[in-house]
């Protein structure tokens, strides 16, 4: 007890020592005194770094008194919540004399709790060494109070979120299935199709029936990769023009078996709604088969195929150059036919130009750049 007494008097008198050190006039110490900003100072140099000043904002935030506070270590105000990271955090910074600030939940003396932004800083002489340690704190106990209702509020919506996007998930997962198992019906019709004109073509004698019939089955190919393009994609409501016209091409070229035909392509990425994927196969079908019909299956040539997108418009452009041949007369009728059905399907224009042996088609079609960023 005599022991207890004999710091508090230490620390006492360290404090008047520190307020004898400054005029009645010092603005400084009248502002530490009448802020209402809770202060302290505390005296490293004595046992257990005690209190040696503070100010009445500081008694009016913990409920001690004076005579309560002054020789007592800033520890009286922890308790059983006081997070003991915080705690070991000060000591550290205090062993090295360094700044520090962080929120603590801190005690009264009455027992209730507040939340305290604390802020310690070291107090040097003119040698460097440490001689105080000033203080200043915070109650923001309200701020945290509201931190806490809103982290409730964004759980609790967390939480609805949630349930609505495992609804929507189990939702989509139920049409995903749907469509992929209606993709799967229509692929194994159009594949069953596809065998039976193959078939159908292999026993047949007449040269214009074996034609017309391969000229179907390319449809019917073009039509199945529309489909398998469309569903191995995540985004099945989107269809990449370029993309699906590189592999038609390549494949109707290639079937032809043919070294002296040379194709190039300058296809720009270029997304539109999943809806327009079919006449739009239909239509570049159409070109290549044509441009194949008209000589390159025989004489080869070269066959050039550009998708540039134009201003809210884009342009498919096939050029062919080839020593033209007659081509069958009912076919080449009912291609034009398919291709202008598939352009007014689309609201496409189409126009077409020939220079000697060079040959080009544009089919130009409008797309709603709104729709194509939404779809």
């Amino acid at each position: 007890m005599q022991d207890t007494d004999r710091r508090h008097k230490e620390a006492r008198s360290a404090g008047e020592r520190l307020i004898a050190g400054h005029v009645k006039e010092d603005p400084f110490a009248a502002a530490f005194k009448a802020t209402r900003m809770p202060m302290i100072v505390t005296d490293p140099n004595q046992h257990d770094n005690p209190i040696i000043f503070c100010n009445a904002a500081f008694e009016r935030m913990t409920g001690y008194s004076n005579d309560e506070l002054i020789g007592r270590n800033c520890r009286l105000l922890q308790g059983p919540e006081t997070d003991t990271r915080t705690v070991d955090l000060i000591h550290d910074s205090i062993a090295r004399g360094q700044d520090i600030s962080v929120d603590i939940l801190n005690y009264r003396k009455d027992g209730s709790t507040f939340w305290n932004a604390l802020f310690i800083s070291p107090v040097r002489d003119e040698e460097g060494k440490i001689i105080y340690f000033f203080a200043s704190q915070l109650d923001f106990t309200t701020v945290k109070s509201r931190e806490a209702e809103l982290a409730s509020a964004r759980h609790q919506a967390e939480e609805a979120v949630a349930k609505n996007t495992a609804e929507l998930q189990s939702a989509l997962l139920t049409k995903t299935l749907l469509v992929h198992e209606v993709d799967h019906r229509v692929k194994n019709n159009l594949l069953t199709m596809a065998s039976i004109v193959k078939l159908q073509a292999r026993f047949t004698k007449d040269e214009v029936k074996k034609q017309t019939l391969m000229s179907v089955l390319n449809r019917i190919e073009a039509l199945s990769t529309v489909q398998r393009k469309l569903f191995t994609l995540d985004d099945i409501a989107r269809f990449d023009v370029a993309d699906f016209i590189r592999e038609l091409v390549t494949d109707l070229v290639s079937a032809i078996g043919r070294d002296d035909i040379r194709l190039t392509l300058d296809l720009s990425p270029l997304l539109v709604p999943a809806v327009k994927a079919t006449p739009i196969s239909l239509i570049v079908n159409e070109l290549v088969g044509d441009a194949v019909a008209r000589g390159l299956s025989d004489g080869g040539g070269a066959i050039h195929v550009v998708v540039k997108r134009l201003n809210g418009h884009f342009m498919i452009r096939v050029e062919d150059t080839t020593t033209p041949v007659e081509p069958d007369a009912e076919a080449a009728e009912f291609g034009q036919l398919l291709l202008e059905a598939s352009a007014r399907q689309l609201a496409a224009s189409i126009e077409r130009k020939a220079e000697g042996s060079r040959r080009v088609v544009e089919v130009t079609l409008q797309v709603d750049e709104h729709q194509e960023n939404e779809n």
